[in-house]
């Protein structure tokens, strides 16, 4: 009896230090099978954009960290066309972001944005030579 006590403690321990990840790792269970979080080397293989260049337009779009942060954390949940910060060719290609409702928790979601804001895009990065455009539209 006291092996199965002990056994069920370090259970509930495991459980309790997978539930307090960290913001990257959260990133990694519930976003990364679709957004890469390095610079790919085979773009044919891609389900969805990269983060790195997400974020960059993310970030052209919504200079200020706190409406960045507002508008991906509603994207997430109601993505439409209208609001994609994205290039149309972008969607063309790998569809409409499939609304991530029951799947990602408030709180996951906030962990996420802030880690994917103060990390993306890595300095320097400049895209694929696409230019730096503005506004919607752009990803």
């Amino acid at each position: 009896m006291k092996k199965i006590a002990i056994s069920l403690l370090v259970v509930a321990s495991t459980m309790s230090l997978w539930a307090a990840d960290s913001a990257e790792q959260l990133f990694d269970v519930k976003c990364g099978m679709c957004h890469l979080k390095t610079q790919p080397t085979d773009m044919n293989n891609l389900v969805a954009p990269p983060l790195m260049g997400v974020m960059r337009h993310v970030k052209m779009t919504y200079p200020n960290k706190a409406e960045a942060l507002a508008f991906m954390r509603d994207y997430v949940l109601n993505p439409t066309k209208e609001k994609a910060v994205c290039m149309p060719q972008k969607i063309q290609r790998f569809g409409l972001m499939p609304s991530q409702k029951g799947n990602v928790t408030p709180q996951e979601l906030e962990k996420i944005t802030e880690w994917m804001y103060d990390n993306f895009p890595p300095a320097g990065f400049k895209g694929h030579g696409r230019g730096m455009g503005r506004g919607r539209g752009m990803m």
